[in-house]
């Protein structure tokens, strides 16, 4: 077995080991470029593999708030990107809270597309009781979301490696490579280095994986 194989098992034990009454919420949270949505992939498949239960995934970067609605910081800031770029409401309110205790399990995975533009048509999804969520997405344990996660993963990468794979994957819809790079120094990185310094996320996590070697991920804290 692979080390990452190895890994994904020490996580789908971790995830089938919470016991709810209503479906279990699982977040991967973790800066840009840490690799959270490949990692929330291949554990909702290896999940799916050990359990009849359904999985169910959904990306938080489907909730984000309308461009046009962001508008209490100038919309290139770290501040703009950190704190007003996702609708909280949303998420919990169209997904979370339904799924958690005393909800009607009914949801929505998304609320938008990718590039942020409204979703015309959004299917409401009914849940089977014992479902399992596996959700993925940046700055998910501040206040807002942090209580309605019944496990929260945490994805550690160092800052250098935010910067250089995510400039490298970037640059495919941005102007060039150092455009990309730029976008991170100035925008992303510093948004993310509020939320860790506010909210210290690894400690809030019961689980942190460090993904600085994406094939050989390591499982460095479990409570």
């Amino acid at each position: 077995m692979s080390e990452r194989a190895e890994a994904l098992t020490q996580l789908a034990d971790a995830v089938l080991s919470v016991e709810r009454a209503h479906p279990v919420r699982v977040a991967i949270d973790g800066c840009s470029a840490a690799g959270k949505t490949t990692l929330a992939d291949d554990l909702a498949d290896v999940l799916r593999a050990r359990t009849d239960r359904e999985i169910i995934r959904a990306g938080i970067d489907y909730f984000k708030r309308a461009p046009e609605l962001r508008t209490a910081y100038p919309i290139e800031s770290p501040d703009s990107y950190y704190r007003d770029t996702w609708d909280h409401d949303s998420i919990r309110e169209r997904l979370l809270i339904p799924l958690g205790p005393g909800g009607d399990r009914q949801y929505v995975a998304a609320v938008r597309e990718a590039s942020a533009q409204a979703l015309s048509d959004i299917p409401v999804l009914t849940a089977s009781p014992d479902a399992v969520l596996v959700a993925d997405g940046g700055f998910l344990q501040v206040p807002a979301l942090v209580d309605h996660w019944d496990l929260r993963i945490y994805l550690y990468v160092g800052w250098d490696v935010v910067l250089r794979r995510g400039a490298a994957r970037d640059q495919a819809w941005m102007e060039s490579a150092a455009a990309a790079e730029e976008r991170y120094r100035t925008r992303y990185i510093p948004g993310e280095r509020m939320y860790v310094d506010e909210i210290q996320p690894r400690s809030l996590a019961q689980i942190v994986v460090d993904t600085e070697d994406p094939d050989r991920p390591k499982i460095i804290r479990r409570d």
